[in-house]
């Protein structure tokens, strides 16, 4: 049941979801998020895009059709996770709003993260060369370049990391996640 803590994890289940251009820090952030839950002694678990493509989605391209397929397959394991109790971190481009707003319907309990960063930024810091291939037209329907990211409307969090330390972004993450519920305020002790 959406909201409830399970008996078992005494933790309540959501799926955090890390949209964002590539090289916009989804997966910087959600590894610093997750050590965090980790020290809090949180069951959680990290659906990253490139390692769930290896795995679970192998064979998709992408196309529109099978990128929405690739986050509708990620939204299902997410669901079954957060519906028992565990906190999952998903890092997925994900570029388009309405899949997007599909899964977070069917999860429920779900908390958007917006990793926020210039075009520009995110290639500087890209180790993959990508963006240079797609730039060079040796990569077809790369997101940012000749494919859209459509931006959340209403994010839980907006993490601008090209501004942010990741300190920052991470504790904006937490201190939202406690104002709504999911992790309980850890009050500081001198």
């Amino acid at each position: 049941m959406l909201g409830e803590y399970s008996k078992d994890m005494k933790q309540r289940g959501v799926t955090i979801w890390f949209t964002g251009l590539s090289g916009s820090g989804k997966s910087t952030i959600t590894q610093a998020l997750a050590q965090r839950l980790r020290d809090r002694d949180c069951k959680i678990e990290v659906l990253d895009g490139d390692i769930v493509r290896t795995n679970l989605t192998k064979g998709l391209g992408f196309s529109k059709e099978d990128r929405d397929t690739n986050i509708r397959r990620i939204g299902f394991v997410s669901h079954l996770l957060t519906r028992n109790g565990v906190i999952v971190l998903v890092s997925a481009i994900s570029p388009y709003r309405a899949v997007r707003d599909e899964v977070r319907e069917k999860i429920g309990d779900f908390f958007e993260v917006y990793a926020s960063a210039p075009l520009n930024v995110c290639e500087s810091r890209d180790v993959k060369g990508l963006y240079k291939k797609a730039r060079a037209g040796e990569i077809k329907q790369f997101t940012g370049i000749d494919d859209p990211y459509e931006p959340p409307l209403n994010p839980e969090v907006v993490c601008e990391t090209h501004v942010e330390s990741l300190d920052e972004s991470v504790d904006k993450v937490i201190n939202k996640l406690e104002e709504m519920g999911y992790l309980s305020s850890m009050a500081v002790t001198a």
